[in-house]
């Protein structure tokens, strides 16, 4: 899979740090909090890019991912629209910071990346162990209008595999189903944060605004 980006360096303060955000940000991607989930809705393409960028972060540890959603135009006006950044542990960045950083990203330069195939190994309902410092949870910030999570490389890949699933099963999944009327999947976060729920959704779901 061919990601092509925009990459920034940053400048914030004392410490600078790489920002990658997608060429082009998804039509049809929404992200919304309430007060049960985290919900991300997407289309096929979007459910793509998503596993492509969670697969990118993690082989990237000392990279910010920016996925900017909240003017992809959305499914429930009103609700609150967020940004996704995902990024490694071990870079230990304040989100304090992502307001600044946001506002004066430096100058972008295009790149395209060439993403490895997933293993086949790699399976997203496989129960692993969890470690004793809770890194095999994604650890969850919201600032500045951004979802903050902060995972382990393994971690980023497993969740991939989520967002692979959706868009391969997502437009075949029929809308009469007798449990539900929509393919989901969850990223699991742990009993400390909110799951996040990942659904398909047609583009015609989404907002002329969207498109």
């Amino acid at each position: 899979m061919k990601l092509h980006l925009t990459v920034h360096d940053a400048h914030p303060g004392r410490d600078s740090f790489r920002v990658v955000r997608p060429a082009r940000p998804p039509a049809h991607a929404e992200l919304l909090d309430d007060s049960w989930y985290l919900n991300a809705y997407l289309d096929r393409e979007a459910a793509l890019l998503m596993a492509g960028l969670w697969t990118l972060a993690a082989s990237s540890t000392r990279t910010l991912v920016h996925l900017p959603l909240r003017t992809a135009g959305g499914r429930t006006p009103g609700d609150r629209a967020l940004d996704l950044v995902l990024l490694h542990h071990s870079l230990r960045f304040a989100p304090a910071h992502w307001k600044r950083l946001r506002a004066r990203p430096g100058p972008g330069r295009p790149r395209t990346v060439d993403l490895r195939p997933p293993e086949p190994q790699e399976d997203p309902d496989r129960t692993y162990p969890r470690h004793a410092d809770d890194r095999d949870r994604f650890h969850q910030h919201i600032h500045a209008e951004t979802l903050f999570l902060t995972g382990s490389a393994p971690l980023f890949r497993r969740a991939a595999a989520l967002f692979r699933d959706v868009a391969r099963s997502g437009p075949a999944h029929p809308r009469t189903s007798a449990r539900h009327g929509h393919y989901c999947r969850e990223v699991d976060c742990g009993i400390r944060f909110r799951g996040l729920h990942v659904q398909y959704a047609d583009p015609a779901e989404f907002s002329p605004a969207a498109g």
